[in-house]
């Protein structure tokens, strides 16, 4: 028997990439999983599906309330929901700082508000945050991004302050560049989409991208009732891409 047998997990983002990724070996692992997306027509098969709209704070209550209500409490929460920005400061103007801030950052809050009340209740509540590499090092041409997960390590943290009382766990990972659709539509949009995609292998030590399912794979340890004694924790999953110069 799995550890997450009887457990519910609620992953946002969870109809594509990593989001997918995650919600697929959380429910192959024995907990029972709810997709919160835009988008849910290719949520994985065996999980329920909401839509959700992580920027609307009635739309996230009704969603977490909804999963919480059929599948009878939520224990762990994957806030994956997010979305990608390319450009220097100057290149993004106000309005597109304000929409992905909303996204990738308040949307974890929201989300985490609404499900806080159901993880009180759970012996074995955790909530996994989304981050990324580029808040530990600087890259071209991802401002905005970069931004926006660096808040992302910082409210992990202060979150896991804030609820450990509670008997809540929450961390994050942090992974490097990954074979996604965003990754696959930003080389498709450059001028040399395979010059592109040969600098993002060539600027991770492994020399290729992390895929979705190693990165589920560390999502889902984290979620583990068996990693109970880990708080506060931010893993990267960046193949070196931090950590190593070689």
């Amino acid at each position: 028997m799995s550890e997450f047998q009887g457990l519910v997990a609620l992953v946002t983002g969870g109809a594509s990439g990593i989001g997918a990724a995650t919600a697929a070996m959380l429910q192959q692992r024995g907990a029972r999983v709810a997709v919160l997306d835009l988008d849910v027509t290719s949520a994985p098969a065996g999980t329920v599906a909401f839509g959700c709209d992580v920027t609307d704070a009635a739309s996230v209550d009704r969603a977490v309330a909804e999963a919480a209500a059929q599948l009878g409490g939520i224990d762990i929460v994957v806030n994956n929901a997010g979305i990608g920005a390319a450009g220097d400061v100057s290149e993004n103007d106000d309005t597109e700082w304000a929409r992905v801030l909303d996204v990738n950052v308040t949307g974890i809050a929201r989300v985490s508000r609404a499900a806080l009340p159901h993880l009180r209740q759970s012996a074995h509540p955790v909530i996994i945050n989304m981050c990324s590499a580029v808040a530990y090092v600087g890259v071209r041409q991802r401002a905005l991004y970069s931004a926006s997960k660096g808040a992302v390590l910082a409210l992990t943290l202060a979150m896991a302050a804030d609820h450990v009382a509670d008997g809540i766990r929450v961390n994050a990972v942090a992974p490097g560049t990954a074979d996604t659709p965003w990754v696959g539509r930003l080389l498709d949009s450059a001028p040399d989409p395979a010059a592109a995609a040969e600098a993002l292998r060539a600027r991770q030590p492994l020399g290729r991208l992390v895929t979705a399912d190693e990165i589920a794979h560390t999502v889902a340890s984290l979620a583990s009732p068996l990693a109970a004694s880990t708080t506060a924790s931010i893993v990267r999953v960046d193949g070196g891409m931090t950590s190593l110069r070689v």
